[in-house]
């Protein structure tokens, strides 16, 4: 077990105690002892980083269709479901919330509903992080490692690796590419997270994390496993465990 602190990460702001990626899951988590909020990031139709997770409305707010078909200013309209009139909001927006804070902004790169990387998003966020002088506290992750890779070169990285992608290319292939891409570290989901994993990641100078980590059970798992960091959709219970 290492003994290095394992840091928190409350992903989409504590996503099963307050409504995901809303202004009111970023206020609670800013009050919270933890390292990092994680959090979505998609371009609006005039190309304004906005933070949600679906690359449509549907699921979490009162309207439907694309993201990306909407202005910034739409978007304002457009209000989160069960957060008493929230509205999507923009990243300078979660940027100067967490900038008087200690935390790290954990940033994930989507692509948009095809599939796609959206043109510019990673330039457009480092612009947004410049501004608010939050550049130097932020780690970019995705699903898609030529995204993470193009976000190496600004800031420190983590490849989410899905089950499906371990199983594919095998543990010691992701970690050949995350290496060759200059990518910094590899999440793993919880189920796939062992002392093995983390020591093989490890070993070949990446960091190890965790993602999915929400019961307690799994939470106490994944400290003692001592992975560098994890996201949880329950930073509360994550910060009584870790005591």
């Amino acid at each position: 077990m290492s003994t290095t602190r394992t840091a928190i990460a409350s992903h989409r702001g504590g996503a099963i105690l307050w409504p995901e990626n809303s202004p009111t899951a970023f206020r609670a988590t800013a009050a919270l002892a933890v390292e990092q909020v994680e959090f979505d990031l998609h371009l609006s139709a005039d190309d304004v980083p906005v933070v949600i997770h679906d690359p449509l409305l549907d699921r979490t707010t009162e309207a439907k269709g694309p993201v990306r078909a909407r202005s910034l200013a739409e978007l304002r309209r457009v209000r989160l479901k069960g957060a008493a009139g929230e509205t999507v909001p923009s990243l300078a927006e979660v940027a100067e919330l967490f900038r008087p804070t200690p935390i790290s902004l954990r940033i994930e790169l989507k692509a948009d509903g095809a599939g796609q990387p959206y043109p510019g998003l990673l330039g457009r966020a480092m612009q947004v992080l410049d501004a608010a002088g939050m550049a130097g506290r932020c780690v970019f992750t995705s699903f898609q490692a030529p995204l993470v890779a193009e976000a190496a070169a600004h800031a420190p990285t983590i490849w989410l690796l899905a089950p499906a992608m371990q199983q594919a290319a095998g543990l010691a292939g992701a970690i050949a590419a995350a290496r060759a891409l200059g990518i910094g570290g590899i999440g793993l989901r919880v189920e796939s997270c062992d002392a093995e994993s983390v020591a093989a990641i490890r070993g070949a100078g990446l960091s190890a994390g965790a993602w999915a980590v929400n019961a307690a059970e799994e939470i106490a798992r994944i400290f003692a496993l001592g992975v560098d960091v994890f996201t949880t959709d329950d930073p509360v219970t994550a910060l009584r465990l870790r005591g």
